[in-house]
């Protein structure tokens, strides 16, 4: 008799030291679980933190259209957008050509006019163009000289301009903090479907 109750008592001694044991695990794994989480936030928190010093830089497009006007296209390859390099010196050239071009011509032209002046009739417009002709030419040139300027120094502004909106727009938000979506839901009480779009903001 005496034996049975001794086992009985161990044998209820074991479970509740079993049962005991499987909870002080249990609270410990809640304990792990929660200590996780909490970690898993904070470097989630962390992470989204860096993202977004990442890509919100108000001296982006500042430094983007300096770095554009010490030298064309370095803002292009400040925001990575090299394929536009050689677009920029391509139009930069053209227009620095058709500038010297017509420099040159009207320089021609110029001379000629001065040598007729003096009594030559020895220039290279000598028989084809008169006096007169010389004269509208250097102002047609002229003109064309000051517009192949303009033209070029507009593609310089330009390219300082393109620098700066590309470096704004590359700080755009389009997180899911900020969405436009379209909404639709089904209403149970008046056995009707509601459609239309749905504006999120979160702070």
């Amino acid at each position: 008799m005496q034996s049975k109750c001794i086992i009985a008592l161990l044998l209820s001694l074991f479970f509740c030291l079993h049962s005991l044991a499987q909870e002080t695990d249990k609270e410990r794994t809640e304990t792990t679980v929660k200590s996780t989480d909490t970690l898993k936030v904070e470097q989630s928190t962390d992470k989204k933190a860096k993202i977004e010093s990442q890509y919100i830089d108000p001296l982006a497009p500042a430094r983007a259209a300096f770095y554009s006007a010490v030298l064309p296209g370095l803002g292009q390859a400040y925001n990575k957008k090299y394929w536009k390099i050689p677009i920029v010196y391509a139009a930069l050239g053209t227009g620095i050509y058709f500038y010297i071009d017509n420099n040159n011509a009207y320089n021609r032209y110029r001379d000629a006019y001065k040598r007729r002046l003096a009594g030559f009739e020895d220039d290279e417009f000598y028989g084809r163009l008169s006096t007169d002709g010389l004269i509208n030419a250097q102002e047609q040139l002229r003109r064309n000289k000051e517009m192949s300027l303009l033209i070029t120094v507009g593609l310089y502004a330009l390219q300082i301009i393109d620098a700066n909106v590309d470096a704004h727009l590359m700080q755009f938000n389009i997180d899911d903090n900020l969405s436009l979506a379209p909404h639709y839901e089904y209403n149970e009480f008046e056995n009707t479907s509601n459609l239309g779009l749905t504006f999120n903001f979160k702070f």
